[in-house]
């Protein structure tokens, strides 16, 4: 429910910076708990229940792209990431790594909040509309209730972005989806940094089913239009 309040993990130096999200956050739904470098973050975040991270790049000691790494070992929670650093490169090294939604430091306050709104509500989603939703594809299997999927029986691990966009593509095997549509059912509006990035979370996905662009077993582009999951008949 979009009233049900969350809990953040912040990994942030920034102390200032993580006061104001506190208090500004608090009144919004969000409960927002700091700590300051990444070996804390990993620690509080296997030690604690929380729902989204928000993650800074210019971390002490241990940066946010690897803190990003550690945290993708352990779990698909959705995570925010923020840096001062204005160069796309960057933004798409944190979205091929597992990024949610990133943000430059530069964000008003109600931007930061939308974001998490959005991350938090596409996590839940597909749990939320079908809650024993199972769909067997290949050797894949997704189970929308639970966020699980396995192929050939063995667990895989996606950001919640890309289990969304996979289950997404999934309930529609066989048939096109444009860019717009697929937004609409993963993000639930059409943010800027999604319809940009697009093509590197579809790259992401293939890379971890072991799929090939070129000779595609589950994901093919539909050049100029968007994207399909291709049904075992028609490979």
């Amino acid at each position: 429910m979009e009233n049900e309040s969350k809990t953040v993990l912040m990994i942030d130096d920034d102390e200032k910076l993580c006061r104001l999200m506190k208090d500004y956050l608090a009144p919004h739904g969000f409960e927002v708990e700091a700590v300051h470098n990444g070996f804390d973050g990993l620690d509080k975040l296997k030690s604690g229940a929380f729902d989204v991270v928000i993650l800074d790049v210019m971390l002490p000691g241990m940066d946010g792209f690897t803190v990003l790494k550690n945290i993708r070992q352990i779990s698909n929670i959705p995570v925010v990431m923020l840096t001062a650093l204005g160069d796309e490169a960057d933004r798409i090294v944190g979205l091929e790594i597992g990024a949610d939604d990133y943000l430059p430091k530069t964000f008003s306050t109600r931007e930061l909040l939308a974001r998490l709104r959005a991350v938090s509500r596409r996590s839940q989603i597909n749990a939320v509309q079908n809650n024993s939703d199972e769909i067997y594809f290949h050797d894949l299997y997704i189970n929308s209730a639970t966020r699980e999927i396995t192929q050939n029986g063995n667990p895989l691990t996606l950001t919640a972005l890309e289990f969304d966009l996979l289950f997404c593509l999934a309930r529609s095997a066989g048939r096109v989806l444009d860019r717009d549509q697929i937004l609409d059912a993963i993000a639930g509006r059409s943010y800027d940094v999604f319809d940009r990035s697009i093509d590197v979370h579809i790259s992401s996905l293939r890379k971890k089913l072991g799929d090939d662009s070129k000779n595609p077993r589950y994901i093919r582009t539909i050049r100029s239009v968007g994207y399909m999951l291709v049904k075992e008949d028609e490979i």
